[in-house]
């Protein structure tokens, strides 16, 4: 990335602990990243290093224990409840392998959800993404009629139909084929790019990881580039 690219996101120190049976255990232990706008960044590790608390962090779904997590110039440890929904309603977009879609909407509908919660809806932005995720004899149609690849597909086009300034994805093509799972790689950083946003990505795959603008891995609670 250039010198002069903004960076939206920075973690820095970042430290988060969760209570267990046998006492705290120490996920983060100091975790420092900085994502620049419109950068692509997989994020890979072991199972249990971290890898989704660093994106619920990051998505203000939960706070540090110790650090700060900066979006977009400001410091979402300190928001309040009401500020962190409108956060991420207008700032970040998440993509889990769990699509989450909402059974009683149509595909559409589901589509259109979270840039109506944002107040951008675009109707020409998600004609263009039901294109370009192949939906388009799909849309009235109900989650529980698709595959998981076409959900999956669904849950990337309700995250990108917001134009977020950052999307989190929580190993969104863990649950595909090796086919379908590039395919929608290639749909993420394609449509990631066309609608400006940045891509967290995080993935088993060094595969996949590659194909992105930059590798970085979580060993230790910490990040190693």
């Amino acid at each position: 990335m250039g010198t002069m690219t903004k960076v939206i996101l920075s973690l820095s120190g970042v430290r988060k602990s969760y209570i267990t049976a046998e006492g705290p255990v120490e996920i983060l232990k100091g975790a420092d990243l900085n994502v620049s706008a419109g950068e692509t960044v997989a994020l890979t590790g072991e199972s249990g290093s971290g890898k989704s608390t660093l994106l619920h962090l990051a998505g203000g779904l939960d706070r540090v224990d110790a650090g700060s997590v900066i979006m977009d110039g400001q410091d979402i440890g300190a928001f309040r409840d009401v500020q962190r929904a409108n956060y991420r309603r207008t700032k970040v977009g998440l993509v889990f392998q769990q699509f989450n879609l909402i059974p009683s909407l149509s595909v559409a509908a589901n589509i259109s959800f979270h840039a109506k919660l944002a107040d951008r809806y675009d109707p020409q932005w998600e004609k263009h993404l039901i294109a370009q995720l192949g939906l388009q004899d799909y849309i009235a149609r109900y989650p529980e009629q698709l595959s998981g690849g076409q959900q999956q597909r669904v849950a990337i086009g309700r995250t990108l139909a917001a134009r977020p300034l950052l999307i989190l994805a929580d190993e969104p093509t863990g649950n595909l084929d090796e086919a379908t799972g590039d395919s929608v790689l290639d749909l993420m950083l394609t449509l990631a790019k066309t609608a400006g946003s940045a891509l967290l990505f995080v993935t088993h795959s060094s595969k996949l990881a590659n194909r992105l603008d930059r590798k970085v891995m979580l060993r230790g609670g910490r990040i190693a580039e």
